[in-house]
């Protein structure tokens, strides 16, 4: 890595502690109900929406509650689509979105994947963007939000049968947390040039005398929204590579730290509420120590280009391009650096929003953001997704651990015993099921092979790609898979709803259980699960259990694509 790409690192890292600490307190009081300002607004909305804000539920009612609502919102989505010719702001009149097309989309943003088959300037009226898409961002990132507060209060409480109220959680950290935060990184993409507005698509003409169209619309409130919750659809095709989307380098660093903010503090909020900040700084250190190692690979995959260009009778120009890096499907206004930070960021994350290519990303440059989705996206990950799955792992490393030491498993105080061990397995298990399955198919089925615009080993890598973002609920994707079609819509969109809830139904199950249990003292038999024994563990059984299903699959793709040019 050369010397900008490690201090571009270093000061993305110290900018993101600086911020998600503080946060992270604020967070705790809105989530605890501490925030006094906020009480009397809280109560209006409350009564007027008959919810009874001291009535705390139990897991199968906090888990049915979230169903219902993230249904409803499926429910709107796929409506607004296919009825949007019909409707207010649609100044191009884009005709209405085809079933399957709706069906994977609103699957989509519900789950907070965001994966997109169309163009948006190109299909998507104004109003589906703002009263459909940019809503769900906020929604479905308040979903993962929730569920980790829930799972952090199971933990953290002692014999009872509630853990919390899913109405009141969900309200609380739409208006407190997510909007007012993207209502100030809104602000900032409109000063740094992003566009805010409802006009129609403006014909201009370029320098060289050629007519060309610049779609307009309302982009910067949902780009705030869609790097904030993790969400990543462009309001564009081309995404946070767009101008309109992504200006300036500046607009680039303040995107890549919105993506990790509320991940980042939310590790530190889990060691508030559980009342040992020690807890929330290991699984940062764990996060942050499997982060950094895919920055730096990446970028020195990318930085390394592919020197066989010469030897394979590349044309001279490419081959000294390449020779200073791999600047294919990067925007020259960010670089190799730039581009490798983001796309670590955005698949560590399950974000999905990109700034470049990945399909043109070196084979192995290519696999760390493979390798970070099929890990569950726990390095940070998504909002409350990324810290839920990682305290999964935590689980599962404890109970590794008992066996090996011959002793009864605890976390914090709780037994894992048969019950959390089901429920982690399943949460663990169900996303490595979906892609591997997935892929299988579209592999054997000739609509799945239809889609592949570069066949062999890269061809392969795209499937595998496509169904590791859809069932991780990432939304990036290799470009080369034209995957707007029934067979991908479908499978895709089955893929995202089950690779959500679930997740999300085996995770409330083991909050409910654990909020059941008593707390046991701590003895000199416990096993501390901070400092750095644990987080070695715990980045051991996230390596071994997380990416052991999928090796076989990445030697078939990537690995394979690696060796190619130089037998």
């Amino acid at each position: 890595m050369s010397a900008h790409a490690w201090a571009l690192l270093a000061v993305f890292s110290l900018v993101l502690l600086g911020l998600a600490y503080p946060l992270a307190r604020y967070v705790t009081h809105v989530v605890e109900g501490r925030a006094r300002w906020a009480e009397r607004f809280e109560r209006v909305i409350f009564r007027l929406c008959g919810v009874k804000a001291d009535a705390e539920m139990g897991w199968l009612q906090y888990t049915l509650a979230l169903l219902l609502f993230n249904g409803l919102g499926l429910l709107a989505v796929y409506a607004l689509q296919r009825f949007q010719l019909f409707l207010p702001l649609n100044p191009e009149g884009f005709a209405n979105v085809s079933p399957d097309s709706s069906f994977n989309t609103a699957v989509s943003f519900v789950s907070n994947t965001n994966w997109q088959g169309y163009a948006g300037e190109a299909t998507m009226s104004y109003l589906t963007q703002m009263l459909g898409l940019t809503v769900q961002n906020f929604l479905s990132a308040a979903t993962g939000i929730v569920v980790v507060i829930a799972l952090i209060r199971g933990i953290a409480r002692h014999s009872v049968k509630t853990i919390g109220n899913a109405w009141v959680d969900l309200t609380r950290i739409t208006l407190w947390v997510l909007l007012p935060i993207a209502l100030v990184l809104a602000m900032v993409q409109v000063q740094q040039g992003g566009i805010q507005n409802f006009d129609g698509h403006v014909q201009a003409t370029t320098l060289q005398g050629a007519a060309q169209t610049l779609p307009m619309g309302p982009a910067s409130s949902q780009v705030a929204i869609k790097m904030l919750g993790t969400n990543g659809g462009g309001f564009f095709n081309a995404n946070a590579a767009h101008p309109f989307e992504n200006p300036t380098p500046l607009s680039n660093f303040v995107q890549m730290l919105a993506i990790f903010l509320i991940p980042a503090a939310l590790c530190f909020v889990f060691g508030r509420m559980v009342g040992d900040a020690r807890q929330g700084w290991t699984i940062f250190a764990a996060m942050g120590v499997m982060f950094i190692a895919g920055v730096v690979a990446t970028t020195t995959f990318e930085a390394q280009g592919n020197p066989r260009f010469d030897a394979l009778g590349v044309d001279q120009a490419v081959s000294v391009a390449q020779a200073g890096g791999n600047m294919e499907g990067k925007e020259t206004r960010f670089g190799i650096a730039e581009s490798a930070l983001f796309a670590t960021i955005t698949t560590a994350a399950s974000c999905g929003a990109v700034n470049g290519m990945h399909d043109s990303f070196t084979p192995l440059g290519g696999m760390v953001p493979l390798v970070n989705m099929q890990l569950g996206e726990v390095i940070f990950g998504g909002t409350g997704t990324g810290l839920y799955g990682m305290l999964v792992f935590a689980i599962l490393a404890v109970f590794i651990a008992g066996l090996m030491i011959g002793r009864t498993p605890e976390y914090l105080g709780k037994k894992i015993e048969a019950h959390e061990m089901k429920m982690a397995s399943m949460a663990i298990l169900v996303t490595p099921l979906l892609v591997l399955v997935g892929t299988a198919v579209a592999v054997m089925a000739d609509a799945g092979r239809a889609g592949v615009a570069n066949p062999g080993t890269h061809g392969f890598t795209e499937i595998l790609y496509a169904f590791t973002s859809a069932a991780n609920n990432n939304g990036s994707a290799f470009a080369g898979l034209s995957a707007n079609t029934p067979f991908y819509n479908v499978m895709l969109g089955l893929a995202m709803g089950f690779g959500r809830f679930g997740v999300i139904v085996p995770v409330l199950a083991i909050a409910g259980s654990l909020a059941a249990k008593k707390r046991l003292a701590v003895t000199g038999g416990t096993m501390p699960t901070h400092g750095a024994l644990f987080v070695t563990l715990l980045i051991g059984t996230v390596l071994l259990v997380g990416l052991l299903n999928y090796v076989p699959s990445l030697a078939l793709g990537p690995v394979a694509e690696h060796l190619m040019p130089w037998k």
